[in-house]
């Protein structure tokens, strides 16, 4: 079904529209042989709290931003290469239920759909995509991923010393490699990590630079001191915000419309 929509008015006109909704704010989608797959509002959780998000489904990447205006205006885009995502379901508990984990290189996070079988919907919509691009392309699944970072509101104190109350003035850091809420004594190495950083060594706690530094293979170059001798570093590392602006609110609206997919998922 996705091919015979390649090259069909229907797509051309649904990635125009969505890219009107980003406006200048977001890259340009239109390119040969993309289609869209599908698009719906899902729950994502983000640094501080979970909040609505529009996703949009393509059959080569996934796009997701902040809500502005449901269904004319979103912002604060974002774009991930279907290769090299990764999915993992997640059980009911509390108030979190019908989540899923989509699990990339460089980010990972955790989102929920309204419903089970919206849920379903979208994993089943998202794997059939992610399948058919490794089989055409050749490419074997990507094995390592950025870990999920834990909620800064899972953590009142640091998750490593169990000791460090976090206030204003003790910030909360979180460790690229495991994801751990920690202090920034207990956070103060780094290391290179594939795909983060850009190619620069990023924050971890004591915990991973030590099980790190016993693995040969792994590269390890570290800064001894965050605080000591990059303060500004330091201070864009910590939890004043997102660094991507993915935290930042958008459209307080709760109520949504069902998910549409274009595409069935027959072979």
């Amino acid at each position: 079904m996705v091919d015979r929509l390649v090259n069909s008015e229907a797509n051309a006109r649904r990635i125009a529209m969505v890219e009107n909704c980003f406006g200048g704010s977001g890259q340009p989608l239109a390119v040969p042989g993309r289609v869209l797959v599908g698009e719906g509002v899902l729950t994502k959780m983000c640094r501080k709290k979970p909040k609505p998000r529009q996703f949009f489904l393509f059959n080569d990447i996934l796009v997701y931003g902040n809500i502005v205006i449901n269904k004319k205006k979103y912002n604060k885009q974002h774009i991930i290469p279907l290769e090299e995502v990764k999915l993992e379901s997640l059980a009911d508990e509390g108030q979190y239920r019908n989540g899923w984990l989509i699990k990339t290189v460089t980010k990972s996070f955790a989102v929920y759909a309204a419903t089970p079988t919206e849920k379903q919907e979208w994993m089943a919509h998202i794997t059939k995509c992610i399948e058919d691009l490794l089989r055409k392309s050749g490419k074997k699944p990507v094995e390592v991923h950025a870990a999920v970072w834990v909620p800064d509101n899972e953590a009142t104190i640091c998750m490593h010393c169990n000791k460090t109350q976090f206030t204003v003035l003790n910030r909360r850091h979180h460790c690229r490699q495991c994801g751990a809420v920690v202090c920034g004594p207990c956070s103060n190495k780094k290391l290179l990590l594939p795909g983060q950083g850009n190619g620069k060594a990023v924050r971890v706690c004591l915990q991973c630079y030590d099980a790190a530094s016993k693995i040969k293979a792994i590269p390890t170059t570290a800064v001894d001191s965050l605080n000591n001798k990059d303060p500004q570093r330091n201070s864009a590392d910590s939890s004043g915000g997102d660094s991507s602006g993915d935290d930042d609110d958008g459209n307080k609206e709760e109520n949504h419309d069902e998910p549409k997919f274009y595409s069935t998922l027959g072979r």
